[in-house]
């Protein structure tokens, strides 16, 4: 029996891999039910039109405070974490530290 080296396992093994390449032509619907997945169209299409009933509440009054509420339901300070969680998340991935206190402006 003659025996191999380590690097010539290595290359006989490397012989035996095979690459398979499979396409499969889908609609985005079909591979949805290929996947198991649920089906949100029907949620997504609700939620459109309450979000399409609320604008329209707001633009009936004319008032931009109640456009804002029904846009931003947690309002300014819904805007403000989201905000400072953008910066936080910037500021690590540039190496920085985030800071622990973040001073309010103007209060």
């Amino acid at each position: 029996m003659r025996e191999r080296c380590a690097g010539q396992e290595d290359k006989a093994k490397a012989v035996n891999a095979m690459k398979v390449n499979i396409t499969v032509d889908m609609t985005p619907e079909e591979a949805r039910r290929m996947m198991g997945l649920p089906d949100v169209a029907p949620l997504q299409e609700k939620m459109m039109a309450e979000m399409e009933r609320r604008m329209q509440a707001a633009l009936d009054t004319s008032d931009p405070e109640a456009m804002l509420k029904a846009w931003f339901p947690m309002g300014g300070q819904g805007f403000e974490q989201f905000q400072r969680f953008l910066w936080d998340s910037a500021r690590a991935a540039t190496g920085g530290t985030a800071k622990k206190d973040t001073p309010k402006s103007g209060r």
